[in-house]
């Protein structure tokens, strides 16, 4: 099922939730809203789903407006982050209650139902845990008993809301690689939010990310990463060093050091600001000169922080190999290299 959104807007009071977005959601394909608190990517979810309401614009399924239909009407499964199991039904009555509920032509007989539960409850590799209820579940387990009931209904799209919010990191790690699994089987196509740029990057076959109601950039997780769009993308997806500078001929100066001009986004003449992940940097000669200030292993890598010799004693963060970094102690001199940056104008 593809989903088509087209110039979607939306306000609470005063506030542009959705301003003016455009989206094409591929059929069977896994994409993330990724934003920071505010940004829009839940009201969009919930707009998809038929639980908001558009001010303007239209959501199309497989070329059909489905911007009057109701929740039930569309066929999506939902998924939520704090789980909305009901503490008093058992995991088997939870994944089907969404079918026992149904009425006339549509509701399906006992045996099949408890039939799709067993395959649910297979598919999402809780055989055998039907009988218990919520409270005598991990919160992992929990989420998967969620997901299966939103999958129950046999849904057209899959919507999911910070599904991994509520977890604890190791749960919610392991829970990203078997989600990703579960979506190559089913074949859904599947939209979930996050504001966890790791988890985005990680799971996504593409990725929207939201600002102030606005899509700054829709690509795959390796575009957001090593292309980023704008100022904003830069700074919200990954570690980024910014530095003011000035464009001159074909070439930019940045704290005295001199370096090819971007073919991409950097303007004609005058300032700008240059961006360098600390993983772009290179110690050696022929770049800026610094005096490292802070030195600290971050697991297979360690974070070295040094201060600029110009540029108004700016700080670089740089990420080197452990081996590497231990040379670095504070006090020592280096030389730094951006072998691959950003310049957009000045903000």
């Amino acid at each position: 099922m593809t989903i088509k959104i087209e110039n979607l807007r939306k306000r609470f009071d005063a506030f542009p939730a959705l301003d003016g977005i455009d989206l094409e959601i591929r059929q069977g394909e896994l994409l993330a809203l990724l934003g920071p608190s505010g940004s829009g990517k839940t009201t969009l979810l919930r707009v998809i789903a038929g639980l908001e309401h558009p001010d303007a614009g239209r959501v199309l399924f497989g070329g059909e407006d489905a911007t009057g239909l109701g929740v039930q009407e569309r066929r999506v499964g939902f998924v939520f982050q704090h789980y909305a199991l009901f503490r008093h039904l058992t995991v088997a009555d939870n994944i089907g209650f969404g079918l026992k509920v149904r009425r006339g032509r549509e509701r399906w007989p006992r045996a099949k139902i408890d039939a799709r539960v067993e395959e649910l409850l297979s598919l999402v590799q809780l055989q055998g845990l039907g009988g218990r209820y919520p409270a005598q579940l991990s919160g992992g387990q929990r989420q998967r008993v969620a997901l299966a009931r939103a999958l129950a209904i046999e849904p057209r799209v899959l919507l999911l809301d910070e599904p991994f919010g509520a977890l604890d990191a190791q749960v919610r790690r392991d829970l990203r690689g078997w989600l990703r699994e579960l979506h190559e089987r089913t074949g859904l196509t599947t939209v979930f939010v996050t504001h966890d740029q790791e988890e985005a990057l990680e799971l996504a076959d593409r990725v929207a990310i939201l600002n102030h109601g606005r899509i700054e950039q829709l690509g795959t997780p390796a575009d957001a990463y090593d292309r980023p769009a704008s100022p904003f993308v830069y700074s919200f997806v990954g570690a980024v060093n910014r530095l003011r500078g000035r464009r001159q001929g074909e070439r930019i100066e940045v704290a005295g050091l001199a370096l090819p001009a971007p073919v991409d986004n950097t303007p004609a003449e005058g300032e700008l600001d240059l961006f360098v992940r600390p993983e772009d940097l290179r110690v050696g000669e022929g770049g800026w000169s610094a005096t490292v200030v802070a030195a600290q292993r971050s697991g297979p890598r360690m974070r070295v922080r040094a201060r600029l010799d110009e540029g108004e004693g700016q700080e670089l963060e740089i990420e080197l190999p452990v081996d590497a970094g231990r040379v670095h102690t504070p006090g020592s001199r280096v030389g730094l290299l951006p072998v691959r940056f950003g310049a957009f104008p000045a903000g």
